[in-house]
């Protein structure tokens, strides 16, 4: 989902945190959204009007009175699609909850018809504190949204909760309360990334998949209202909030994994690159560079996406992937039969280990469509238009 045309307010408060509302203004700005930049006076003391003017493209509003005839809390309030407050201070959101409205920013707050999503950042005890946690019922109750806060080391010198969420975790935060929830209600499993078949304890038998378009399926899933759960080889990739993640290494345990979850999946999307291969006997030591060649035997391993086609029953959706070097429509279509898939997408290599993807959607009754390349995370949008369009018939 792209940001695109959405107006978002961005408050930004007193906490030391504040200069990380730099980087998100920047991300949003990328996401083609138009930043309406709000500061409250402590805020000032961190970072300065001027950086996050220059971010946002847009005038910071400060005050309540003076700019625009002292109006701006309504034109930033009712006309805004989302209101953000990162980082949102103990202050600001007791102010919200007690419907207290002394400064621009929780004045506007007040006057909101958007969602307003609060990202908070201070101390562990502030957050532990019971007036805090009442508060946050208490906005909760009104339909306020929350990210975070994230633990970790904080600037009073202390480790605990109250760590401001990060910045792409707010990101994808704001673009879920801005997505259609027309997953609302689907139970969704995705397998994303490649796997590993051990030769010896340092060395193994692996492909060259980022996981990237799986993580982005399972992103998108949780944005528009599904329950998801994500099945990972080993990559590098942050672990998506919100989701139920389960890490695996090789192909039998993805396959052990999948078949555990798929049963009260309506969805599955299976992205993950599983080895077809492994050795067929694993040294349980390292194995000396003593011999010029060396001969590895290996053996087939589970087909998981063929022994979830079989266990498919109605009301279960299933997509498989079917990555090709040469006819790759014909192969893809074979795949689709074969496995008893709903929707195949056919690709290349070449977006293995990449952010963009060219592929080819094929479902049954053989209508195929072939899509321009695109980042992955456009693209995994478009796989779950597919699979809501065909299961609504």
């Amino acid at each position: 989902m792209k940001l695109n045309g959405k107006k978002i307010t961005l408050g930004v408060t007193g906490a030391v945190s504040a200069y990380k509302a730099l980087e998100l203004t920047r991300l949003l700005v990328k996401e083609e959204a138009s930043v309406w930049p709000v500061m409250t006076k402590s805020a000032s003391e961190f970072i300065t009007p001027l950086s996050l003017s220059t971010l946002a493209c847009a005038r910071v509003s400060t005050t309540l009175f003076g700019g625009s005839g002292g109006i701006d809390h309504i034109r930033l309030a009712q006309e805004a699609d989302l209101i953000i407050v990162a980082p949102a201070t103990a202050n600001i959101m007791g102010k919200a909850a007690g419907g207290i409205a002394d400064d621009l920013l929780s004045t506007l707050i007040m006057a909101a018809t958007a969602p307003v999503l609060f990202a908070p950042s201070m101390n562990s005890a502030m957050w532990g504190n019971t007036a805090m946690k009442e508060n946050i019922e208490k906005l909760k109750k009104r339909g306020c949204l929350f990210v975070g806060p994230s633990y970790g080391p904080l600037a009073c010198g202390y480790e605990g909760a109250g760590r401001l969420a990060d910045v792409a975790v707010i990101l994808e935060a704001a673009k879920e309360a801005l997505d259609k929830k027309d997953l609302k209600g689907e139970k969704v499993l995705v397998s994303a990334g490649p796997t590993r078949e051990a030769i010896d304890p340092v060395r193994f038998v692996s492909n060259a998949s980022s996981g990237r378009m799986g993580y982005a399926i399972a992103r998108a899933a949780k944005r528009r209202g599904a329950e998801v759960v994500l099945v990972s080889g080993p990559t590098y990739l942050p672990e998506p909030e919100g989701v139920t993640f389960v890490k695996v290494s090789t192909a039998e345990e993805m396959g052990e994994a999948c078949v555990r979850y798929f049963p009260q999946s309506t969805v599955v999307v299976m992205a993950a690159a599983v080895a077809d291969y492994r050795p067929l006997k694993s040294s349980p030591t390292k194995m000396k560079k003593e011999a010029k060649t060396l001969a590895v035997e290996m053996e087939r391993t589970m087909d998981v996406l063929k022994n979830l086609g079989k266990r498919k029953k109605n009301g279960q959706f299933l997509v498989g992937f079917a990555l090709e070097t040469d006819n790759l429509e014909e192969n893809a279509r074979k795949k689709l039969s074969d496995k008893n898939l709903d929707i195949v997408v056919g690709n290349s290599p070449w977006g293995l280990d990449s952010e963009t993807n060219e592929v080819t959607l094929i479902t049954q009754g053989s209508h195929a469509e072939r899509l321009p390349a695109m980042e992955k995370n456009d693209l995994a949008d478009i796989i779950l238009d597919a699979v809501v369009r065909l299961k609504a018939g």
